[in-house]
């Protein structure tokens, strides 16, 4: 990263976290060790921070203070990890012969980052030159710290990782599972995205019943194949419902019970967004160990409610916990949904966005026949209705979590064949 690339960065990093920060997806660390040594009080409390994110929550980091010269006293008598930071606030020159001694003491496959002072192209090319990884330019946040050290493993040629969406309801009911399978048909069908549906509600699901899908194997098998679990058996488990869309999908018996230890979906969460951009985790509402971990964990998390005191007090509790535990990340999006229901009071939108401090991104007005009739159809709405007023809400939706704009098919001209004759004649 040049110093000129690393300033641009950090002009969207630098954002209040409901703006631009996180518009920029910064996958999580993987498991490798990483040693801070810093100079500066903000330097430590930005990686301190990053250590504490749950894209790190795999890696070993440890922060300290001592900058370069406490990090070549530590490796005289330690083994140097995978990536070693190291704040410097001296110039140019002074800076690469502190460099030049820690080299003396450092293992040849640690990957190093410089956190410098100096905004200075031609030290940028002679860190470079001398094998450092990266030069980031101070002050540094925690998202600036968690990007430079998420690209030393951003492999050329590789897909990165898919972006995991996780979807959870207020309450039991209230339209959750919905919402995730209309958003993941719209990002496939309108953006022209591959997307994979994993639902997570083994006992229960609908996804299957959704998609008008009835496969013989599915997520529990997944979760309960961990020693054999690998790209080529995960295929196996998906079921196709579009030439984007794929499906692992919750057992349809109860043959089984699930109580599960907490890292029970991540290997299987992980292996799958290996394969597609977008991963859409149908969440049950419950609040157990691996269902907080599985929220927690996900790079989006939509909560939908229904505009009653219930589900008030249920979202609020979510998002005051999700604001808390990821700081860095972009606040929950919440859709209300069932608007209008005959005869039930309701609390306004203004005031369950008030009560929540956050915006409402969305509403979906009260329309039973047309919801009734797209489950028992085994279609999306967009298949049952396509003008029908939450199409739009789901694509909107789709567009927001995915960064992405609806894929627009040009339309073909009459006279297209009469020209491609033409042209042939011409040639």
């Amino acid at each position: 990263m040049s110093v000129a690339a690393e300033k641009l960065d950090r002009t969207e990093a630098e954002t209040p976290a409901t703006g631009k920060q996180q518009d920029r997806y910064i996958p999580p660390l993987p498991r490798v060790s990483i040693q801070v040594f810093c100079e500066t009080p903000e330097t430590n409390a930005a990686f301190s921070e990053a250590a504490s994110d749950r894209r790190a929550s795999r890696a070993h980091m440890t922060v300290q203070m001592g900058g370069l010269a406490a990090a070549r006293e530590f490796y005289v008598n330690a083994a140097t990890p995978n990536v070693v930071v190291v704040e410097s606030t001296a110039g140019a020159d002074g800076l690469i012969e502190q460099l030049d001694r820690l080299a003396d003491v450092c293992d040849s496959g640690t990957r190093v980052i410089v956190i410098g002072h100096a905004n200075d192209i031609g030290l940028y090319r002679k860190l470079m030159h001398k094998g450092v990884s990266d030069y980031v330019l101070a002050p540094i946040n925690p998202i600036l710290a968690l990007s430079a050290l998420s690209s030393l493993f951003d492999v050329p040629g590789t897909d990165p990782l898919g972006r995991t969406i996780a979807f959870v309801g207020a309450k039991g009911g209230v339209g959750s599972s919905t919402v995730a399978h209309n958003v993941a048909w719209a990002i496939s069908q309108e953006l022209v995205s591959d997307v994979v549906i994993a639902d997570l509600d083994l006992a229960f699901g609908t996804a299957g019943l959704d998609f008008n899908q009835d496969p013989p194997q599915g997520m529990a098998e997944a979760v309960f194949a961990r020693e054999r679990l690998d790209e080529n058996y995960l295929d196996r488990l998906f079921s196709k419902c579009t030439d984007h869309l794929s499906l692992i999908a919750a057992p349809s018996t109860l043959d089984k019970e699930y109580d599960l230890p907490g890292d029970s979906m991540e290997p299987v969460i992980e292996l799958i967004r290996k394969t597609v951009p977008t991963v859409i985790l149908d969440v049950p509402h419950l609040w157990t160990t691996w269902a907080k971990a599985t929220l927690l964990g996900a790079d989006e998390i939509v909560i939908t409610a229904m505009p009653d005191l219930a589900n008030l007090r249920n979202a609020k509790n979510l998002v005051d916990m999700f604001k808390q535990t990821r700081p860095n990340d972009r606040p929950p999006i919440v859709v209300l949904n069932q608007i209008g229901v005959p005869k039930k009071p309701e609390i306004s939108e203004k005031d369950f966005a008030a009560a929540l401090e956050l915006d409402i991104f969305a509403t979906a007005t009260f329309d039973p026949v047309l919801f009734a009739n797209a489950a028992n159809n085994g279609q999306m709405i967009a298949e049952t209705q396509a003008n029908a007023k939450p199409v739009e809400m789901f694509r909107s939706l789709a567009e927001a979590l995915t960064g992405r704009s609806e894929v627009r098919k040009a339309k073909r001209s009459p006279l297209a064949p009469l020209l491609k004759k033409l042209s042939m004649k011409k040639s």
